[in-house]
């Protein structure tokens, strides 16, 4: 009777464990989507100032400059680059947190580089 009870459990807990493991080679399996955000930095501001995406999303962004140099800076992501004064920056990152977070710009050489701001969304049912 131990004996049917223990390979019964057994089997019982390897058929979830097979699936769990299915579900997350599923999961692993899908590629994330790719969001291409184009952000323009021009009399001290960026457009747009709010930006969506999806948690897990790769999100790529250029920041181009139409005057001055800027910093474009997302600390929760860890992000901080420099924009060239009429050049511009590329880079990418997981949107792996869900919640909203500033972007600003991080240069101090003008204080109107303090209006220089805006909102990363990332929205976790996307």
């Amino acid at each position: 009777m131990f004996q049917r009870r223990t390979l019964a459990a057994l089997g019982l807990a390897g058929t979830l464990l097979s699936l769990g493991v299915t579900n997350a080679v599923r999961a692993q399996e899908q590629a994330p989507e790719h969001r291409e955000v184009k952000i323009t930095a021009k009399d001290y501001r960026f457009a747009p100032a709010r930006v969506d995406v999806g948690v897990n999303d790769l999100v790529r962004i250029t920041v181009t400059s139409e005057d001055v140099a800027y910093g474009f800076t997302i600390d929760e992501y860890r992000v901080s680059k420099r924009v060239p004064p009429g050049g511009a920056v590329s880079f990418e990152f997981r949107a792996d947190k869900a919640g909203t977070f500033a972007f600003y710009s991080s240069l101090t050489s003008d204080k109107r580089h303090s209006q220089a701001k805006g909102q990363l969304v990332v929205n976790p049912g996307r």
